[in-house]
Parts: structure tokens; sequence; C-alpha cells
């Protein structure tokens, strides 16, 4: 099981959204620093589901790319405090497991979310243990530069 968390400084509804708003999503969720993200589809209802594919280099510095089809079926959804989704990343593994995102309020302008990631006892999942929370740590902070972009001034 991995459990990452992180504090940010807006409300949990607006942390919230931007996981379901496919227009924020695309900007976090999956992003690679050298991948693109090529579709982001969200469904966001109980039994609905996303599908995020980033298209990344085979290594650094090659031209060579392939495709990462992220996919989630949404199992729980309760505005402000809950997501619950299956999740399957095929081109790593054959198993579906599931993500937990838990929204608690810090105040009016503070929130606090913790995902929870339930990677199974499967031998892959040992393995993937320490580049998954690795993963989902990335994508969070990648959350608060979406959250808070920087804004260009104009004088």
């Amino acid at each position: 099981m991995v459990r990452v968390a992180h504090r940010y400084s807006a409300p949990a509804e607006r942390v919230f959204d931007a996981w379901l708003t496919p227009s924020q999503a695309s900007r976090f969720l999956f992003a690679t620093r050298t991948g693109n993200v090529m579709q982001c589809e969200i469904n966001p209802v109980v039994g609905g589901g996303f599908v995020v594919t980033d298209r990344r280099p085979l290594a650094d510095g090659d031209e060579s790319v392939f495709d990462v089809v992220h996919r989630g079926n949404y199992v729980t959804i309760e505005r402000p405090r809950l997501i619950v989704f299956d999740f399957l990343v095929a081109s790593y593994s054959d198993e579906t497991t599931r993500v937990r995102l838990d929204f608690a309020a810090q105040g009016a302008n503070a929130s606090e979310l913790t995902l929870t990631h339930e990677l199974g006892d499967h031998n892959e999942a040992q393995a993937m243990e320490d580049a998954t929370r690795k993963g989902w740590a990335q994508m969070l902070a990648n959350l608060e530069r979406e959250l808070f972009p920087k804004r260009v001034g104009f004088l």
C-alpha cells in the first residue's frame, strides 16, 4: 500500500474539482516531465471513468515515443471529500488496483489531500511500490502548480 499526502492553500472543493475537470486534470494527472498528455477524457460519475494518455520518450534524448494509457473507473464520488477509483495502467501491469483520495478541509482556504493506492500483494506490486509513491507525490506537487499557476503581470 502506498500513501502520500499534500497540503494546499485552497479549499477542498477546488482541489477535489481539479481531479474531475479535464482541462485541469490534463495538466497534472499522469503528466511527466518529458511526456505530453495527448488525451484526457473524464466521465465524473460513479460507474463512469477516465482515460489519460501520456506520450513519453523511450529514453532521455531518444526520439522514439510510446503511449502510456491510464484508465480508471469511479467507485465512489462524494464531493468534496472522497473519490475512489479502480485503476489500471496496462503498459506496466494487468492488475487493476484501487486508489482512494481523501480531501480534508483545513480551514476556509486550506485543505489536505491524502492519496492511498492499494497495490495488491503480487510481485509486480512490491517491485513498483517506490516508483508509485514517487509518481503520486510528484503528481500532487504538480496539482499545486495547476491550482496556482504563475501569472505574468503587465507594467
